[in-house]
């Protein structure tokens, strides 16, 4: 007789502490597949149930928290982290105890576990095309800015060299903030910018200290027509709270909600009968979003989620995601995605100017620094 047992997967975002209005996007993406999946029969006839835990927006609650879903609830796979320090608090785990967990955040590269998937965009399929565009529309000096952990350390090393390849290039500065910095914290990074006078600002300031970046900088009177912010960061959910003061600033990203396709578009209207204007979709709730129909998927395929027999599913595995179709680099773990560069609009949206036209393998370990498969599919929109 056939097994019709639920299925149990674990879920570990944050709804509280400084990065919750990103985590908060993640689980609500991670539900909405959940969703998705029940009303169209489960996991060959099996209910697919959530187990979710708050992080807190803290790397020790996700280790905790992921020991438990681990030893407690029993549970082979995980859906969840956003910054890097919480994927390294709970990759240890993971490996340990031989699980699963799916990974749906951008990050800095240079890492691979058999214990991971990774959805997010490596350097090769954001970083490189921010640095292109920013450098070939504004110049190349640059002034970078980063929340104190991991990530912004990593990436302003990859964004330093890119930029610095150019000519007339400079790192004027590189400055840090804690990760609950608020908008007096930027005010001396704001007077060094004023007299530094680079030509761009590069921020990985993530949570809600992005908003106050923001703001100062528009306080300031800067003007991002000739001075921009171009970030890795900053997406809907961080402009929905900025008042207005992320217009004319620029985000790399492989999805935005302004993607004008039929997958996309039926994505966001059934997000928002679900949800109504709750949460503001971005790049980690598709990427959590798209994972969790890739882990099911596979799943149906294996007939298990032991992971001897469910990694052979994923590895190579495709889907038809709200950015493109994508697919599981078998060789790395890391995800084939579409590049794309948006500037803010007055509707806190974004107008994608730039976008890849296939998708560019992802390259963690930045074999190569060089444009491939960007500059060889470039659709230029508009600007």
């Amino acid at each position: 007789m056939a097994n019709k047992d639920p299925v149990r997967v674990g879920v570990l975002y944050s709804k509280t502490g400084v990065t919750s209005t990103i985590g908060k996007s993640q689980l609500q993406g991670t539900l909405l597949a959940i969703d998705e999946i029940n009303e169209a029969g489960g996991l060959d006839g099996r209910e697919l149930v959530p187990v979710f835990y708050d992080a807190q927006s803290t790397p020790a609650v996700y280790a905790k928290l992921a020991e438990r879903l681990i030893l407690e609830d029993k549970v082979n796979v995980i859906l969840g982290c956003y910054m890097s320090s919480s994927r390294k608090a709970v990759l240890p785990l993971v490996e340990k105890w031989n699980k699963l967990l799916f990974y749906p955040t951008l990050y800095e590269g240079f890492e691979f576990s058999n214990n991971i998937i990774y959805t997010g965009a490596a350097p090769n399929q954001n970083s490189v095309q921010l640095a292109e565009f920013m450098t070939a529309n504004f110049g190349a000096r640059v002034y970078l800015i980063g929340s104190d952990y991991i990530y912004p350390y990593e990436s302003n090393r990859i964004m330093s060299e890119l930029v610095l390849q150019r000519q007339n290039s400079e790192k004027v500065a590189e400055r840090y903030v804690a990760l609950d910095a608020i908008e007096q914290d930027f005010r001396p990074i704001i007077d060094e910018i004023r007299e530094l006078q680079p030509d761009f600002i590069f921020s990985t300031v993530v949570g809600d200290s992005a908003a106050c970046l923001y703001r100062a900088y528009a306080e300031a009177g800067f003007d991002p027509r000739t001075m921009p912010i171009g970030s890795l960061t900053t997406s809907e959910a961080e402009v929905s709270q900025m008042g207005g003061a992320g217009i004319g600033h620029f985000t790399s990203a492989p999805y935005f909600q302004s993607i004008n396709s039929e997958t996309n578009l039926r994505c966001l209207e059934r997000f928002r009968q679900r949800f109504g204007a709750d949460c503001v979709p971005n790049l980690c709730w598709e990427a959590a979003y798209f994972q969790t129909h890739v882990f099911a998927n596979a799943f149906v395929r294996a007939g298990t989620d032991d992971l001897t027999q469910l990694m052979p599913q994923i590895l190579g595995s495709e889907l038809d995601a709200p950015q493109g179709r994508i697919r599981i680099d078998p060789t790395n773990h890391h995800t084939c995605l579409y590049p794309r560069i948006g500037v803010v609009n007055s509707k806190e949206q974004f107008t994608i100017v730039r976008e890849a036209t296939r998708a560019v393998h992802p390259d963690p370990y930045m074999v190569t620094h060089s444009m491939g498969d960007w500059a060889a599919e470039l659709s230029t929109l508009e600007l």
